[in-house]
């Protein structure tokens, strides 16, 4: 399981009821995903993977509900509160052009149109009208708001980010 691109959706937060049913907060945008839901990996704090099959999943859009093969009562399911839920990377579906996936802007390394290395995109705030990208590792942390008049080109294949700063950044 070493090899496996997982992508993290979602993070176990309590039981419902007592045939072992779980809530989690839901770290995906588009409940698409959770349609065709078969298995998902579950990690604890020990970084140990485990895979289960899904029996029932159901979601909103800021958490879902899942119920997995083998968990059937609340002692078992208790153990997986404060769990991560994982999928992996090849079961995202396709996203337009100009549009990315968090795991694939994190980690570019970010210069401006003159050439000016800045850094990199440690990681990425929601802020509800547009993402945050906050790059680290230059001379200052620097909040990148991810609007068009800023982020100018991203190149995922070379793994990098061209931005023209805004004054005030």
């Amino acid at each position: 399981m070493k090899d496996l691109d997982l992508l993290e959706i979602g993070e176990i937060t309590k039981l419902i009821g007592i045939g072992g049913r779980l809530k989690a907060v839901s770290f995906v945008e588009s409940p698409r995903i959770f349609e065709s839901l078969q298995d998902v990996y579950i990690q604890g704090k020990d970084h140990v993977l485990d895979r289960y099959l899904v029996s029932t999943v159901s979601s909103t859009r800021k958490s879902f509900s899942i119920k997995l093969e083998g968990i059937d009562n609340p002692e078992t399911a208790g153990r997986l509160v404060g769990c991560r839920v994982l999928i992996p990377s090849e079961r995202l579906e396709k996203l337009p052009d100009g549009e990315y996936y968090w795991k694939d802007i994190i980690g570019l390394e970010v210069r401006t149109v003159d050439g000016e290395r800045l850094g990199n995109i440690d990681h990425i705030i929601e802020t509800g009208s547009n993402d945050v990208y906050v790059c680290t590792g230059g001379e200052r942390e620097i909040l990148l708001p991810a609007i068009e008049d800023v982020i100018k080109t991203i190149d995922l294949e070379k793994r990098f980010m061209i931005v023209e700063l805004l004054e005030g950044l």
